[in-house]
């Protein structure tokens, strides 16, 4: 598929593959053929409606990740970012908090986690989203990750 053609209206395939990591470490990020319908999956229903909600373009910081890039950045072995599951986004301009709560009260999920957010910063980390195929019930699990461990809820 090239990198430029759209999964979405407004987010392209080049997108959901792209990698620092990968390009330095000349690390083939491309997906398996069967998953790209995933990614066409989160970007309609998570993307799509988080890009409407606001009214910004914003770019994904992560999507899918091949086993090679996620064991090379230290991915957990069970992310479902290996399995076009997963993205993980924020928006200049609006706080990473606030994108949580919207999508944990607007959106179907599987996992909604507020990483790396410190009370005060606004700006600081990014919120991961995951989402299940449609032939799999999706948990809606809402967490916090701070400080090397996890929370139930969102807590800013």
């Amino acid at each position: 598929m090239d990198r430029n053609e759209k999964l979405s209206d407004h987010f392209t395939f080049g997108e959901l593959i792209r990698s620092e990591t990968a390009e330095r470490k000349n690390i083939d990020n491309s997906p398996p053929d069967h998953l790209i319908v995933k990614l066409q999956r989160l970007c309609s229903e998570i993307l799509e409606p988080v890009r409407l909600h606001y009214g910004k373009p914003f770019r994904p910081n992560s999507g899918y990740r091949s086993t090679e890039l996620n064991s090379e950045i230290n991915g957990s072995s069970s992310s479902q970012h290996c399995k076009a599951e997963a993205v993980d986004i924020e928006i200049a301009g609006i706080s990473n908090y606030e994108l949580a709560v919207w999508i944990e009260q607007n959106l179907e999920f599987d996992q909604v986690i507020l990483e790396c957010y410190r009370k005060g910063e606004p700006n600081s980390g990014w919120v991961h989203v995951s989402l299940k195929d449609e032939e799999t019930t999706n948990r809606a699990i809402v967490l916090t990750y701070s400080n090397g461990s996890y929370s139930n809820g969102l807590l800013a």
